[in-house]
């Protein structure tokens, strides 16, 4: 099992960043890509970035290509999501996922772990 840890959400202006960041513990070992979501009131939850643990393959929603980045530190069992020039619209509940099989990074069925999510509100 992993266990996925959420920090750094909050409230920034539209045009501002914000970093987020995942800790993963348990069988990291295991982990074949981690991703982010996220998660609209009202809305389904949505792929916004995904990355192999082995590598440095990404894979990104066209919603936020150009503006957010992934990245991970194996040594550190993290995965980052660097959010710039934030909109109103990217204001959602962010969960970290694991996974530990091949799949489309961007099917939220694909993940077996997700974390509690931390919330982030752009405001306008």
């Amino acid at each position: 099992q992993v266990q996925l840890v959420e920090s750094g959400g909050g409230v920034v202006q539209a045009g501002g960043s914000l970093r987020l960041s995942c800790a993963a513990s348990g069988h990291t070992f295991s982990i074949y890509g981690m991703a982010w979501f996220r998660q609209a009131p009202g809305k389904e939850r949505e792929f916004v970035a995904g990355i192999l643990w082995s590598g440095e393959r990404t894979h990104y929603a066209d919603s936020v290509k150009g503006r957010f980045t992934i990245s991970k530190d194996n040594a550190k069992s993290t995965v980052s999501l660097q959010m710039n020039s934030l909109k109103p619209e990217d204001t959602a509940i962010y969960y970290c996922a694991a996974s530990f099989r091949m799949g489309s990074p961007d099917d939220r069925y694909h993940y077996d772990y997700w974390g509690q999510g931390t919330q982030v509100t752009g405001s306008s």
